[in-house]
């Protein structure tokens, strides 16, 4: 008999401030902790940490520089550091790539993880799925956890002060729980479980088509408000429960077409969520939606400042690199979850198609 494994994170902790409830939560967790980020986000986040820690008597061991990859290399050099450090809990912060490989050393040694994201450029705060690459940026697999993170502190302060591009990836991520879902899934066949990831993942669309755009002027000023709450729930909590409620089968045409840009060298640095967001509009149209269908979700990516032309992805993108990207997607599981079989020109139409309805148009 078939079980199907949900696994929750143990705690989150959202809203304005919500940095102000760390220590007491790392304090129930263990005495020795260590913080694991990039650079930049250890920066914005160490001294508040610290105080946290200091004033819940909890040992702050000092903070680990995540090396930029979330490959197998790095999972097993942080867990070799948390075992000789003695580590007994871990507060993980930055983007996606830093947050899931300390998620999958903190079970690796069997530590508890808190997430404490700086951008709000994906759902990996809260997911118990672990997005792994090769050493040189391409995309290995989806790896799933045992355990979900022992809590998320989502602090919508924090997170206004990010750069906007990581706003927008979140968004574009975020997107695609709807898109995607909408497309792999007979809506008139929706038990239970399938329902309740329906219903997030359409909460998402929502969400976002209401708050995006006064949520980005929020990140701009530097500063939460109302919307800018509401589109971080969707990213992390709503996003997050469709991951858990469908186990990562969730994904399509979108996330395919991500996978193929990591093949490419010049498209493999763009953020995640941003890939994402273009392989969306990809996807309606390889889905044959109509122009006014096609162009209203162009005008709300182009509102949260993703990406609609592959020139704001890179610059010099080829034929020949279009072919890589898309062989690439072609062998994706992520697009076997797609009805039907798709192929290399059907990609390649859908592209060109978005590349035509999102050119501005001529100033008269």
């Amino acid at each position: 008999m078939f079980t199907h494994r949900l696994v929750f994170p143990a705690s989150v902790l959202r809203g304005r401030g919500a940095i102000k409830h760390l220590g007491a939560m790392c304090g129930r967790l263990g005495q020795r902790a260590m913080l694991v980020g990039g650079k930049r986000a250890i920066a914005s986040v160490e001294a508040k940490v610290a105080d946290q820690l200091e004033q819940q008597m909890v040992s702050y061991l000092g903070s680990e520089i995540f090396s930029g990859e979330c490959c197998q290399e790095e999972i097993n050099r942080l867990a070799d550091i948390f075992r000789t450090q003695g580590v007994e809990v871990i507060i993980a912060t930055g983007g996606g790539k830093a947050i899931d490989a300390t998620k999958a050393a903190g079970v690796a040694c069997n530590i508890p993880v808190v997430t404490l994201p700086s951008i709000a450029g994906t759902c990996s705060a809260v997911t118990s799925l672990t997005f792994r690459y090769h050493q040189d940026g391409q995309f290995r697999d989806m790896f799933p956890l045992p355990c979900g993170p022992a809590a998320a502190v989502i602090d919508a302060d924090l997170l206004a002060t990010a750069p906007l591009h990581w706003l927008s990836a979140g968004i574009g991520d975020t997107l695609a729980k709807w898109y995607e879902y909408r497309a792999i899934s007979d809506l008139t066949q929706l038990t239970g479980l399938a329902g309740v990831a329906r219903t997030n993942s359409e909460l998402c669309y929502t969400l976002i088509e209401h708050f995006a755009a006064d949520a980005c002027f929020a990140v701009q000023e530097g500063k939460a408000n109302n919307a800018l709450e509401q589109v971080l729930d969707a990213i992390f909590l709503y996003a997050g429960l469709t991951s858990i409620m469908s186990n990562g089968a969730h994904t399509g045409a979108a996330h395919a077409l991500y996978e193929g840009f990591t093949a490419c060298a010049k498209t493999r640095h763009v953020a995640h969520g941003l890939l994402v967001g273009y392989g969306n509009l990809c996807l309606l149209a390889l889905e044959g939606r109509s122009d006014e269908e096609l162009q209203t979700a162009i005008a709300l990516a182009q509102a949260s400042a993703v990406p609609t032309q592959l020139s704001q992805l890179a610059v010099g993108i080829t034929e020949e690199d279009l072919a890589v990207i898309i062989d690439r997607s072609l062998s994706t599981p992520d697009m076997g979850n797609m009805p039907g079989e798709i192929e290399f020109g059907a990609i390649r139409s859908a592209i060109e198609r978005v590349e035509l309805l999102s050119l501005p148009e001529p100033k008269h």
